[in-house]
């Protein structure tokens, strides 16, 4: 199946043609084309997150080598707490192929289209709710890929676990045709699905007004299920994806007040400047009654008097800026 789904370097093209669309839009200097150029820049930074996420995938600080064995190690960690079997959820799917097929193309190119919208709908409608919740997306997707630094191998590679590689097994995979190790693939921990699917669920629910809103909720569950009948990720990808989310709303309000401290006192600290007249060193000199032969009269003999005749020309180019005492 062709891969519908941008890859890092085209979502960096994307970003680099829609903040040169921004940039050049600004240098216009059209207030009628403020809008459209505050939405160009909003969407050149969801691209470049994009881009970022799907770059971690293929770049890691360690080596492929352990992947495996991290995957296998929350596979067993899972089993000590109980979690419910990927595979036992993945058998109850598989002998529906037209249900298994439509999880695929879920898992493949919804995602990041259902997150576009989402945002687009807050900009546009609740721009206040979008500029929070643009910062929230940001702060969480950095997070996810350090996480994702470290590779790990998602369930339908682990052998002996029983699971399926949906994709392969009805050619929808855009990974290769057949099922092995790609170091592209190993970003299982944590699932930014999941997390975007919450975020989503977080922006419906906070922005709406309608009793309708609480389907949104819907949408994670959906993505949860997704995820595991593809096996593409454990139950623990998408409870840490949910605890990062959590953590980066309970901490986002101190640090927007943090940041808005910051600010306020670099606005009052920074020096307003003036432009002073350059008093070069035989000026100050004699300002002090001292003469240019070197000796000092109080400012009461004739050298004094001489000295202190000429007034001293300020030179328009001869200036410095100083601060302000």
């Amino acid at each position: 199946m062709p891969n519908l789904e941008l890859s890092w370097q085209q979502a960096a093209i994307v970003t680099c043609c829609l903040a040169a669309a921004a940039a050049a839009l600004g240098l216009a200097r059209r207030p009628r084309l403020a809008g459209v150029t505050t939405f160009i820049r909003e969407s050149a930074l969801v691209f470049g997150l994009f881009a970022l996420w799907q770059f971690a995938g293929s770049f890691t600080v360690m080596g492929p080598g352990g992947a495996l064995a991290r995957g296998r190690w929350i596979w067993h960690l899972e089993r000590d707490l109980r979690l419910p079997s990927e595979t036992a959820v993945q058998r109850l799917f598989l002998p529906h192929p037209l249900v298994v097929q439509a999880f695929n193309l879920y898992y493949d190119v919804l995602h990041f289209p259902v997150l576009i919208a989402s945002l687009i709908w807050l900009f546009i409608w609740h721009r206040d709710i979008y500029i929070r919740r643009r910062t929230t997306l940001a702060a969480f997707t950095g997070a996810c890929l350090l996480v994702e630094l470290v590779p790990v191998a998602p369930p339908r590679m682990l052998p002996g676990t029983g699971m399926v590689d949906t994709a392969v097994l009805y050619h929808q995979s855009v990974y290769q045709a057949t099922a092995g190790f790609n170091p592209d693939q190993l970003g299982a921990m944590p699932s930014v699905h999941v997390g975007w699917a919450i975020l989503v669920a977080i922006m419906v629910i906070s922005a709406a007004r309608s009793p309708w809103r609480w389907l949104a909720l819907l949408y994670p569950v959906a993505t949860t299920l997704a995820v595991v009948v593809t096996a593409n990720h454990y139950w623990m990808d998408e409870i840490v994806a949910a605890l990062i989310l959590g953590a980066v709303l309970l901490v986002q309000p101190a640090g927007e007040s943090l940041a808005r401290s910051v600010l306020q006192r670099l606005a009052a600290a920074r020096p307003r400047l003036r432009l002073l007249p350059y008093r070069p060193a035989w000026a100050e000199r004699r300002s002090n009654g001292v003469t240019e032969a070197g000796g000092t009269d109080g400012g009461n003999g004739p050298a004094g008097e001489r000295d202190r005749a000429p007034a001293l020309r300020e030179d328009p180019s001869e200036t410095l800026w100083r601060s302000r005492a």
